[in-house]
């Protein structure tokens, strides 16, 4: 077996952690859980063959955060790689129904959607934008960390329906996340930035992963683990979610953003300086 395929196999031997589940949600009536029109929807994938309940990983624990925060302006779920069709569908029910021929083009244009995934994971939070330029509906961030294709299909073009992307990644180890995402389309998204991480003088502990990921894919797991990086991350949705609070307390919608007589509660791009994150 080549290098190559078992580098492309690699991020599937994440399985074996510790598992520290949350209880797995009840579904509910699509009724039930249609969101506003300046709810945020945030949607996260984890990577390898782990379940999406694993609190060990950061974007569990993200997510779950999110879920507990006072913030009534925030749905967030997280959802295995593999079931990207499920997160679909999830998205259909938040805004408004179950079926994508059933959403008017009035609850298409009103949705507020922040992908992001670790890994494979991260190759799937494409692979969701792209489904949703087809159906014309748009998202408002994509995050990618550590980026690792699956399959054929690339995770590097960002379609035009994404208005802002920003990618995380280390080229260190045996695993190397994606470096470079690109704009299928310029004019309509804008990458905030291709965010290279060194851990050779900042080392994250790797604690609770198995003996081999730590082994042989130590800085692909090290990133996943990085708390400088998720609280950057964090810092990103919550700058989206607070936009759309301003616009539901009657801030004006201009391209997307929402005005007010102060500046737009846009990206803050100083949440991923050198100061906080050891970018070269």
């Amino acid at each position: 077996m080549s290098l190559e395929i078992v580098l492309l196999m690699a991020p599937g031997l994440i399985t074996l952690s510790p598992s520290v589940s949350a209880e797995q949600p009840k579904p509910v009536p699509t009724a039930q859980i249609a969101v506003s029109q300046h709810k945020l929807i945030v949607i996260g994938f984890v990577g390898g063959n782990i379940d999406a309940t694993n609190l060990l990983h950061r974007e569990v624990q993200l997510i779950r955060k999110l879920q507990e925060s006072e913030s009534s302006n925030i749905h967030a779920d997280i959802f295995a790689n593999r079931d990207g069709d499920a997160a679909l569908r999830r998205v259909f029910e938040l805004l408004g129904s179950d079926r994508n021929r059933d959403l008017s083009e009035g609850d298409k244009s009103a949705a507020r959607i922040v992908l992001f995934g670790h890994s494979w994971g991260a190759y799937q939070t494409v692979r969701l934008a792209n489904q949703l330029n087809q159906l014309h509906i748009p998202v408002l961030l994509t995050i990618q960390v550590d980026s690792v294709r699956k399959g054929l299909r690339s995770d590097s073009a960002i379609p035009p329906n994404v208005r802002e992307a920003i990618n995380f990644y280390q080229a260190e180890g045996l695993l190397r996340g994606r470096k470079v995402i690109i704009a299928r389309d310029p004019a309509q998204t804008k990458i905030l930035g291709n965010h290279e991480l060194s851990y050779r003088q900042n080392p994250v502990s790797c604690a609770g992963f198995p003996w081999y990921a730590r082994m042989f894919m130590r800085p692909h797991v090290q990133i996943e683990n990085d708390p400088a990086v998720w609280d950057a991350i964090e810092a990103l949705i919550l700058a989206k979610a607070s936009s759309g609070a301003v616009q539901a307390a009657g801030g004006q919608k201009t391209d997307g953003r929402a005005k007010t007589g102060s500046p737009t509660a846009s990206i803050d791009t100083s949440v991923i300086s050198p100061q906080q994150l050891p970018v070269r």
